[in-house]
């Protein structure tokens, strides 16, 4: 019987040793979501396992390691509302609604039906009633901003305009951008309407690549 606690506890004092974790705010967070409910009896094992697993339609559940890195350099703060791009099982979506809290809101949209459908019936994504979760192409805008936050857990050669667009003045977005098979995480700063590009230079990620048409 895997105490879950237990790994959970383990996992998270790895991402401090590390300095992938730094804030408060983001260790409460990874203390309070249960990341084996993202998965299918019989794989919860991996739970605390700091690697990616795939959840289904090719798709993954992204690595500990880089979800604290983005969620870092994304700096969410309570009362905030955040645009979850490509949100998948949901468990980003979880971390982030703790992090905001109560007064937060959380917008998780997610590309795949049948992705959307788990996510949207997870006991975790459930019990934290600031995440709304929707099933479209994000990309394409989501007319539901402006947002002080976005997040895009999908790679991409740049951040798509109408998303960028859909930031506020001072907000940011975090995105692997890159090629098919190398990316940057990188922070987007919108100052007087224009971006400002900061890279995670400590490393080069792989995600799925973004879904939907963008220019």
């Amino acid at each position: 019987m895997i105490d879950f606690e237990l790994e959970k506890k383990k996992l998270v004092l790895h991402l401090k040793d590390i300095q992938a974790i730094k804030s408060k705010n983001l260790e409460q967070a990874f203390l309070e979501v249960k990341r084996e409910e993202f998965f299918e009896e019989g794989t919860k094992q991996n739970a605390y396992i700091d690697n990616a697993f795939p959840i289904g339609f090719n798709q993954t559940i992204s690595q500990p390691y880089t979800i604290a890195v983005m969620l870092e350099m994304l700096k969410a703060e309570k009362d905030m509302k955040i645009l979850d791009v490509g949100a998948g099982s949901g468990y980003t979506a979880c971390l982030l609604s703790e992090i905001v809290g109560k007064k937060g809101k959380i917008t998780a949209v997610e590309l795949i039906k049948e992705l959307y459908e788990k996510a949207k019936e997870n006991s975790e994504v459930k019990k934290r009633k600031n995440i709304s979760f929707f099933n479209f192409d994000a990309v394409e805008g989501t007319k539901k901003g402006p947002f002080d936050r976005i997040l895009v857990s999908a790679g991409c050669p740049f951040l798509p305009k109408k998303l960028f667009d859909e930031l506020k003045e001072k907000g940011t977005a975090v995105a692997p951008v890159g090629d098919r098979f190398t990316q940057r995480v990188q922070a987007i700063t919108k100052i007087q309407g224009k971006p400002f590009k900061k890279d995670f230079l400590e490393g080069f990620f792989i995600f799925v690549p973004l879904r939907g048409t963008f220019e």
